[in-house]
């Protein structure tokens, strides 16, 4: 009901007083669909955020707003300087208007979703905050007054049909008139409960923060379960945008966050997949080269033009189905086969990359949804919101570096920090607190970590692989043993004004390994 027209009567006359002979000073956007308009008089403020986004839109009234010093836009410069000359609502329409000085004027159009701010000069094409809603531009501030015939001659024709007499009264006026069981009165009982009803409606003594069906709403009845109560239109829309921003705003954000990460982890998984299967062939399975010896070792056994043929694959001790081209000799095939067997330790060598990328970025995407589901509020969304920018955009952007490499023994996953910013990175975000972390002992290096796997414990020739891991990329590279520490996540702190990288460990325990890279080895 804070869009309702009976409310909006109530604000727009509410805000007279605090803006009459108030000049305009300031209009700027610093968030999508967000416009803020800065009011000054001899010895006060006033300030109007109109936020105006498909979902929610909502007027509100903050005490002061400190301006950011990015991302923020001048809007609607020929109206500053200009003095409210008064605050004029329209009648049975959910709008008003600013008049200003020098012919100028602000229309505040309340419309659910399609709400809009449109700024008037004489004889100037109208200036819309929301460009996207064009025919606004036809609107006349001087010509929405909605007369309707509201006397009881009116009411008796119309046979108490409230749609036609009161199409104002919205959702919450008429569910209210359901519970005093209005359709079961008489015309004359109709009119003086609706006459009753317009008594509270135009001239309320409180204002009502009520949650009805399971939703928070802001009503000048009481309806439902009453959770504020307000004496004040200005105070008590303040609030209700406060409260549903926390409440409601907060679940859709977590839930776009939550399908957007999640579709986007789908499909890294399955390019991931795709493309480790087309390595596994490519190395083992179906060997360009393996395929045309089988091909040339059977040239007498393939029938003429044929397209597909059964043959004995010596590599395998098995037959398969070859699937060939009609208009080639297999001999030509085979050749074909031989030119690409060239190539293709150069195509298993960027699929090997290919797939590296996509595992990193499956980690960080598990990570970005594990982290999502610790957020419990409004304000942890919002921080959340900027340290995840780069994965929650739904447009492409450029492949943002990870910050560490991958590597996989037996089933674990290991990381490794690939610079000392990045392994604050690794160790902050990427790491919870059952993982296992290493580190060389005593010397500066990487930081290395072991994913943890519900239910299971890691086994020793993975802490060791982990361990030589962590002695290859740090100082003690070169030495011929290197002790390296290790311990969970969760003995691990970052120590305020800490260098990056640096951090205190504690309830380590020491294994001595060999530095190296123990996967080259299997390459």
């Amino acid at each position: 009901m804070h869009q309702n027209y009976y409310f909006i009567r109530q604000l727009s006359e509410a805000l007279k007083p605090a803006l009459l002979g108030k000049k305009i000073v300031t209009a700027f956007s610093q968030n999508k669909d967000e416009l803020i308009l800065g009011f000054a008089g001899q010895h006060q403020e006033f300030y109007i955020r109109a936020l105006l986004t498909s979902r929610f839109s909502s007027l509100s009234f903050p005490d002061v707003f400190n301006r950011a010093r990015a991302n923020s836009v001048d809007l609607l410069e020929d109206m500053q300087g200009h003095t409210v000359e008064d605050v004029v609502q329209h009648l049975n329409e959910r709008s008003f208007y600013l008049r200003l000085s020098g012919g100028m004027q602000l229309l505040f159009k309340l419309f659910g979703n399609r709400s809009n701010v449109i700024f008037y000069q004489n004889g100037e094409p109208p200036e819309l905050f929301q460009n996207k809603f064009g025919s606004d531009a036809d609107l006349d501030p001087e010509q929405l007054d909605r007369a309707i015939p509201q006397h009881y001659e009116a009411f008796v024709a119309a046979g108490g049909d409230l749609r036609k007499l009161y199409p104002t009264f919205g959702e919450l006026p008429n569910l209210y008139l359901q519970e005093q069981r209005y359709s079961q009165l008489d015309l004359e009982q109709q009119w003086e409960l609706v006459q009753a009803l317009l008594d509270i409606l135009e001239a309320p003594t409180q204002y009502y923060i009520i949650r009805l069906n399971g939703k928070l709403r802001l009503s000048l009845l009481e309806l439902g379960t009453v959770e504020h109560t307000f004496a004040h239109p200005l105070e008590a829309l303040n609030a209700y945008t406060r409260y549903y921003l926390a409440e409601t705003g907060f679940q859709q954000q977590y839930e776009q966050a939550s399908q957007l990460l999640s579709r986007k982890l789908q499909v890294t998984q399955t390019i991931l997949q795709q493309t480790e299967t087309k390595l596994q062939e490519l190395r083992h399975d179906r060997s360009y080269r393996q395929n045309a010896d089988v091909i040339m070792a059977n040239l007498t056994n393939i029938p003429a033009r044929a397209r597909q043929v059964e043959l004995y694959d010596f590599y395998t001790d098995q037959n398969r189905i070859y699937t060939l081209k009609e208009s080639e000799t297999p001999q030509k095939f085979a050749e074909r086969l031989y030119r690409k067997a060239k190539n293709q330790h150069v195509e298993v060598t960027q699929l090997a990359e290919k797939a590296e990328r996509k595992l990193e970025e499956v980690i960080v995407l598990e990570d970005a949804l594990q982290a999502l589901a610790e957020v419990k509020d409004f304000k942890q969304m919002k921080a959340y919101q900027r340290e995840y920018e780069h994965l929650l955009s739904q447009k492409q952007q450029a492949q943002q570096e990870i910050p560490f490499r991958v590597f996989e023994a037996e089933g674990f996953k290991i990381l490794v920090g690939k610079s000392a910013k990045n392994n604050d990175l690794l160790t902050q975000r990427h790491t919870h607190k059952d993982d296992l972390w290493l580190h060389a002992k005593d010397v500066s290096g990487s930081h290395v970590v072991i994913k943890q796997k519900a239910g299971k414990t890691i086994p020793a020739t993975v802490l060791e692989k982990a361990a030589q891991l962590a002695a290859y990329y740090s100082k003690r590279k070169t030495d011929s043993l290197c002790p390296v520490l290790y311990t969970p996540k969760k003995y691990v702190r970052k120590p305020k004004g800490a260098a990056p990288g640096s951090v205190a460990v504690d309830r380590e325990k020491v294994i001595l390994v060999k530095p190296e890279n123990p996967f080259e080895r299997l390459h």
